[in-house]
């Protein structure tokens, strides 16, 4: 989906505060979370760097893609009864959730690297010629 260039920033500053947002709850805001990596994936062009593309638009699809993931486990496992305790799962079951916090983690860097990224190529605009 294309958007508009003017949409950007404010597609990855939504983000990522809807990913700063909902990890004061990780379970309930597990679905704030996602949109919000969503969101960033949005607002950061396809591309290497050059003609409009961002660096980092390969690390906030995979962040993406991994939170996708480790919210998908974490929901189902929460409506088997989670694990531990009188459920009968170990808690190891818990390592499938891991590309949750992962692609947090990896998602807010990929947002902030984008914003920074977005910042140094409004101040290095040349002057048009004529």
């Amino acid at each position: 989906m294309r958007v508009p260039h003017q949409w950007h920033r404010r597609l990855v500053i939504a983000g990522l505060t809807a990913m700063l947002l909902g990890a004061i709850d990780p379970l309930e805001g597990s679905v704030v979370i996602a949109a919000g990596t969503l969101l960033v994936v949005l607002g950061t062009p396809r591309g290497r760097g050059g003609a409009g593309g961002s660096r980092v638009s390969g690390r906030v699809r995979l962040a993406c893609g991994l939170v996708s993931v480790g919210v998908a486990v974490l929901w189902i496992m929460s409506a088997f009864g989670g694990v531990g305790g009188a459920t009968g799962r170990s808690m190891w079951w818990l390592l499938l959730v891991a590309p949750y916090p992962v692609g947090w983690l990896l998602g807010i860097i990929g947002a902030a690297q984008r914003l920074r990224e977005r910042a140094r190529a409004q101040v290095h605009v040349e002057p048009p010629l004529g």
